[in-house]
C-alpha cells in the first residue's frame, strides 16, 4: 500500500499536539524554570553585573529564550521513551505509514510547544521591561534562528529518547545544554571571564546565537554573528539529524 509521508506525520502530529492540549504543564513547566533565571538575575543580581548601558532584560533576554528551548525538547525524549516502551513504535510499524513520519510528527510537535513556550517568556520579559527596536524582518530572522536551534536540538533529543533505558536517563541529557548559555555571553560579556573560560565561551555555539538575536532585538545591521549563527544551527541540524535517524533505524530494523 502506498505510503503518504505528509499526510501520515501530518495525523501523527494531530496526535502528538492533543496530548499537549490535554497536557498544558508541559508548556508551562518548560517556561517556568526560564522566567524563575529571568527574575533572578534582573531583580536579583542584576544590578550588579555589567552589561552595557541598556536595561539588562534586553541583554538578558536571548540567554533566557535557548534555556526555555534546551529545557523543552527533554520533553521530546521523554515522550518519545514512553512510546517505545508502551510498545506505540510496534503499533505504528504494523500500520502502512511512512517510517520516518513517526519521529517528525514528535519533531514538529517540540517546534510547536517550545515556540509558544518563547512566546510566554518574551511576553514576561515585556512586562519586565523588555523592549525591542527590531523591524518585522529582524522578527522573522529571529523566529527562523530559534526554530531552527529548536530542530537541532530536538532531532539530538531523538537519540536518547530512543536509546535511553529510563525516563530519568531519557530526559538527563538536557541538562548540559541548559548550563551551556551559563558559560557564554548570555548573562555577562565574556570579557569579563578569566582566559580559557573565555575562549570556550566566545567558541561555542551559544554564544553566537545569543549575539546574533541580542543584536536582531536591538535593530541593528545584521552581522557576521548572524551567519555565523545560521551555520551553527544548520549544522548542528544536519548532524542530529543524520544520528537520530541512524540510532532510529537500528532501533526499528
Amino acid at each position: 500500500m502506498a505510503r503518504h509521508p505528509v499526510a501520515d506525520t501530518t495525523a501523527l502530529l494531530g496526535r502528538s499536539l492533543l496530548h499537549i492540549a490535554r497536557s498544558p504543564d508541559t508548556i508551562i513547566t518548560t517556561a517556568v524554570m526560564p522566567i524563575a533565571f529571568m527574575l533572578l538575575f534582573v531583580y536579583v543580581f542584576g544590578g550588579a553585573i555589567e552589561a552595557g548601558d541598556g536595561r539588562y532584560v534586553d541583554y538578558l533576554l536571548p540567554g533566557i529564550l535557548l534555556i526555555t528551548i534546551a529545557s523543552g525538547v527533554s520533553y521530546t525524549a521523554y515522550r518519545l521513551f514512553l512510546d517505545l516502551q508502551g510498545g506505540m513504535f510496534d503499533r505504528f510499524r504494523s500500520m502502512p505509514i511512512a517510517r520516518s513520519s513517526v519521529l517528525w510528527a514528535h519533531v514538529l510537535t517540540s517546534l510547536v510547544a517550545n515556540l509558544v513556550s518563547v512566546v510566554v517568556v518574551v511576553l514576561v520579559a515585556v512586562l519586565m521591561g523588555f523592549r525591542s527596536g527590531a523591524g518585522v524582518l529582524a522578527w522573522v530572522a529571529i523566529a527562523g534562528i530559534l526554530a531552527l536551534f529548536t530542530l537541532a536540538l530536538t532531532w539530538l533529543a531523538v537519540v536518547p529518547g530512543l536509546t535511553a533505558g529510563s525516563v530519568e536517563g531519557a530526559s538527563a541529557f538536557s541538562y548540559p545544554l541548559i548550563l551551556l548559555p551559563f558559560v557564554s555571553s548570555a548573562f555577562v560579556p565574556t570579557e569579563s571571564m578569566p582566559g580559557p573560560v573565555a575562549a570556550f565561551a566566545e567558541s561555542q555555539p551559544v554564544t553566537s546565537i545569543v549575539d546574533a538575536t541580542r543584536g536582531l532585538f536591538a535593530g541593528g545591521p545584521v552581522g557576521a554573528d548572524t551567519w555565523t549563527a545560521l551555520a551553527w544551527c544548520l549544522g548542528l541540524l544536519l548532524v542530529a539529524y543524520g544520528a537520530a535517524m541512524l540510532v532510529y533505524r537500528r532501533r526499528t530494523g
